[in-house]
């Protein structure tokens, strides 16, 4: 057998694996990760007792560090598990179940373990690309706090990811969403940019004479964009976030402009016309959201490749 052969067998019976035992599932993306690592200093065949902890009953090596050092090793800085897959009856038989499939690959010349653990890192590079964001609307907080909470994954899983403006993103399709359900739909939509960087569009949407800017960090080049657009007639609006108030207005005073373009916390953007949408009514609040929430999915479809931006609606 070749060994382009004996690695597609592997990979066929780790995705037959993957399919009856694994899931997109974190702890058990997490255990087979740590068990495939740890087999690496183990002899073959492998004893299930190896990989058992000394009092017994419990799954040897778990732990959120060893996952995040392993996905590391491979380039990946995001968060799978903070326990590492915690043990159970269920991941005691998931243990003993991979450790004989491992054996029986070892024993049939097509097991290389360094393939195998490329191939959970890649299913759980699907696992993060499988999970939405979440907005809740939680009749105990304020809406303003509701969107204040889904910006904050956004920020945090841009930490996670390097390079990739999660939040930018985010803001740019809320507020898209948010337009095309005042105007009746028939803007234009991009992608948001891995960067806020200034682009030759006068601005995110154009509406009549409204340039409107979307940003997480205000800077120079925006306020720059800014005076183009009073230069051609339009009125320019920022919409970004709260600690982005501040430094916008500061910046456009220092242009001189800061009195003849709007800046608009994006919190207070989407809330004030929820509850005029709503007309102020509790039991239509919900639905309202829910069908921001639902245009916004749709241009994330229309316009992004990364299906993680979508939104998860728990009303």
């Amino acid at each position: 057998m070749s060994s382009t052969d004996w690695t597609h067998t592997q990979c066929d019976r780790l995705t037959q694996f993957f399919d009856q035992h694994i899931g997109l599932s974190k702890g058990s993306l997490s255990l087979v990760l740590i068990l495939t690592r740890n087999a690496q200093a183990k002899d073959f065949p492998l004893n299930k007792s190896d990989f058992v902890t000394g009092k017994g009953g419990q799954v040897a090596g778990l732990g959120g560090g060893a996952v995040k050092k392993i996905l590391a090793d491979h380039g990946v800085d995001r968060i799978l598990s903070s326990e590492g897959g915690r043990t159970s009856r269920g991941n005691m038989e998931r243990m003993e179940a991979y450790v004989d499939l491992l054996n029986e690959l070892q024993a049939a010349g097509s097991l290389d373990l360094a393939v195998a653990e490329a191939f959970w890192v890649g299913k759980a590079l699907e696992f993060f690309d499988s999970q939405p964001f979440t907005l809740r609307l939680d009749p105990s907080r304020s809406l303003r706090a509701s969107v204040r909470d889904l910006l904050a994954q956004a920020v945090e899983r841009q930490r996670e990811v390097r390079g990739t403006m999660y939040a930018g993103a985010v803001m740019q399709h809320l507020v898209g969403a948010k337009l095309d359900i005042v105007t009746g739909s028939g803007l234009t939509h991009h992608g948001a940019s891995v960067a806020d960087a200034p682009s030759n569009r006068a601005g995110d949407f154009l509406i009549g004479d409204v340039a409107i800017h979307v940003t997480t960090a205000p800077g120079e080049a925006l306020i720059h964009k800014c005076q183009n657009n009073l230069g051609s007639g339009l009125r320019p609006v920022i919409v970004t976030t709260e600690d982005g108030v501040g430094g916008a207005k500061a910046l456009a005073r220092q242009a001189g402009i800061d009195d003849r373009l709007d800046i608009i916390e994006i919190e207070q953007f989407i809330a004030t016309n929820v509850y005029e949408w709503s007309k102020f009514q509790r039991d239509e609040r919900s639905s309202t959201v829910a069908e921001i929430v639902a245009r916004y999915n749709a241009i994330v479809g229309e316009c992004e490749s990364d299906p993680s931006l979508r939104i998860e609606f728990d009303g």
